[in-house]
């Protein structure tokens, strides 16, 4: 028996979009081996270890199995790969190895992680393979992947998500399977290296901005407004009629200006009140968005209105913070964190994609045999918006 598709399960996304195929192969001929960047264990970079003959994977039941054309990189894929996040570890994210992880808890679920692992969550590609229970109408379609792996017996239960490339292979090979409904074809006129910017960033970014409730009458702080997740919250926020400040270093402000940040102010000013009131008349904001965490963490509870909201899905700046309560209760603030979000925000963002509502902003494509180098690259924060590989 066919499986219950997201609409049976009552998981409309925000407006239904209308779905072509984009031109591909209807079905290949599956080969034995393909190429692919395995992960090994916890540590440095040695340890992601190229393989030019590994398995091709083949789909169950409910799966398909997609020629990877594209896959973004992203914080998880580092700090899965160094076990920052172990509690053992305290320091920032630094893509290095550290001198004690505990294998109890490296993994972004607080679980072990089996070895080897093929990482890699944004992964763009062509169905080329069906389980017997999977949709037909799949086959040959340029498809995205979403990076939350649901229990389709218990959907919205948050304990029971994996995420693609850490519970279970990724899209850093030549093919990867995954269960058919966490995949949507996708009608644009973008490059794979394009679409397979937004999976990860914009719907970490749009559970922000939903957990927050941002409405139009919001002004909006965004930290790291460079990154990917940083400039998805700068376009995501916008989309959503909000004014939005982001913070970014001198060097990526025009960049960043260009996602349509209302203001744009230093990384991390001295005194960001006072910044705040010269360039927009408040000293305050509702909202921050913070993906950044570490030292700074004190001065935007401080910027924060009376009712104010935080919201945070990420700490690369550091993930222990020194926290006043007083702030948090005499100011009436709401904090909430976000990691696994909503079944239906992954259709939304495609919808938003294939509207033109938001749009790409990819610093670089590298080969997949050359990860060591994109990751490198990825982790040195010198580029705006995201870095992706191609097998």
């Amino acid at each position: 028996m066919t499986r219950p598709t997201y609409r049976e399960q009552g998981f409309v996304p925000e407006a239904a979009s209308a779905i072509t195929a984009a031109a591909a192969p209807a079905a290949i001929d599956l080969p034995e081996t393909m190429q692919a960047m395995v992960l090994t264990g916890h540590g440095g970079m040695d340890k992601l270890v190229w393989q030019a003959a590994w398995p091709v994977p083949r789909p169950g039941p409910d799966q398909v199995l997609i020629r990877v054309a594209a896959c973004g990189l992203n914080n998880t894929d580092v700090n899965t790969r160094s076990g920052w996040y172990s509690r053992d570890v305290t320091e920032a994210t630094t893509g290095g190895a550290y001198d004690t992880v505990s294998q109890e808890d490296p993994s972004w679920g607080g679980r072990p992680l089996a070895f080897p692992r093929i990482q890699g969550a944004d992964a763009v590609g062509h169905v080329v393979a069906l389980g017997a229970d999977a949709d037909p109408d799949l086959l040959g379609r340029r498809v995205m992947v979403d990076c939350w792996q649901r229990d389709w017996s218990d959907p919205l239960n948050r304990d029971k998500a994996g995420y693609f490339g850490s519970e279970c292979d990724g899209g850093f090979a030549q093919y990867a399977v995954v269960d058919a409904r966490n995949v949507a074809a996708i009608d644009s006129s973008l490059s794979d290296a394009e679409l397979a910017t937004f999976s990860c960033s914009y719907t970490t970014a749009e559970g922000m901005l939903g957990r927050a409730g941002v409405a139009p009458d919001d002004r909006v702080l965004v930290t790291g407004a460079s990154g990917g997740v940083g400039s998805a919250l700068v376009q995501l926020g916008k989309r959503r009629g909000a004014t939005v400040v982001a913070l970014a270093a001198p060097a990526k402000q025009d960049a960043v200006r260009a996602l349509g940040a209302d203001v744009v102010l230093d990384r991390a000013p001295a005194d960001l009140a006072g910044a705040l009131a010269a360039a927009t008349g408040s000293p305050t904001v509702s909202v921050v968005a913070d993906i950044v965490g570490g030292p700074y963490f004190g001065a935007l509870i401080d910027v924060l209105d009376r009712g104010g909201r935080y919201t945070c899905s990420g700490a690369i700046a550091g993930p222990v913070v020194e926290f006043d309560l007083r702030p948090f209760y005499l100011k009436d603030l709401t904090m909430t964190g976000s990691t696994v979000v909503a079944p239906t925000v992954f259709r939304d963002v495609v919808g938003y994609i294939e509207r033109g509502e938001i749009r790409p902003v990819l610093a670089a494509t590298y080969p997949l045999r050359d990860l060591h180098a994109a990751q490198t690259d990825f982790i040195a924060k010198r580029h705006t918006g995201n870095i992706v590989v191609l097998p």
